[in-house]
């Protein structure tokens, strides 16, 4: 097992490369109050006026005036067989990460986080972007949810599950990627309980329901305003 990079006792923020707003900037940080960054999410870090405590990646995306600024903070892994997300999420050592700055730009990076969060499965991780919050499911998750709130799910593997208060229910239902998905069901009841077979469930929902997952997976979040 490789030796932590970051370790904490609260919430880590990883930030990319992507764009990412000051609003959502501010969430994620009212939650996970220490920044990292992988890679050039560095120079994204920068101009939103924070400082990362530690910036982790092949480096070869950051800029020279990034590095100038952290130095000292930088921690290069070398290795090009996995992504920069890939190489910050196994190096930090907390409760939870908020990834943000991972998605709305290139699509082939948008699906290499999919797979990182399917490969490391015991790492909890939580992909905010503009409009959703993204989760990999534990085996049984409940939720406390308004009625008629949007709740997809997407498997990332064949994967098999049960529901209490969704308005269409997924008992006996086969989900795969290359099968059926369940994108754009909906919460009919105020807690969601869903049950699944193996950590292969992506489930999606609207970013402003963060704290309600945070308090699903029993995480702790020191909210700081916002």
């Amino acid at each position: 097992m490789e030796r932590p990079i970051v370790e904490s006792d609260h919430g880590v923020t990883l930030i990319g490369g992507a764009p990412v707003s000051r609003p959502l900037m501010v969430q994620a940080l009212a939650h996970a109050p220490h920044l990292v960054a992988a890679d050039a999410g560095a120079d994204r870090a920068l101009r939103l006026g924070q400082m990362p405590q530690a910036v982790i990646g092949d480096l070869d995306s950051i800029s020279a005036r990034a590095r100038d600024r952290l130095a000292g903070r930088l921690h290069h892994i070398a290795e090009q067989d996995t992504t920069d997300f890939d190489k910050a999420l196994r190096s930090i050592a907390a409760p939870f990460v908020l990834g943000l700055g991972f998605s709305g730009a290139r699509l082939d990076h948008g699906l290499s986080v999919l797979n990182a969060l399917a490969r490391h499965s015991d790492r909890r991780c939580l992909i905010l972007s503009g409009q959703d919050v993204a989760f990999l499911a534990p085996p049984d998750l409940r939720l406390m949810l308004p009625v008629r709130s949007r709740l997809s799910l997407f498997p990332l593997g064949p994967v098999q599950g049960i529901s209490q208060g969704l308005r269409w229910p997924i008992q006996g239902l086969r989900f795969a990627p290359d099968a059926r998905v369940g994108t754009s069901n909906e919460v009919a009841a105020p807690e969601v309980h869903l049950t699944f077979d193996a950590p292969r469930m992506l489930v999606i929902l609207p970013r402003n329901r963060l704290p309600a997952v945070l308090a699903g997976l029993g995480l702790p979040s020191p909210v700081r305003g916002g």
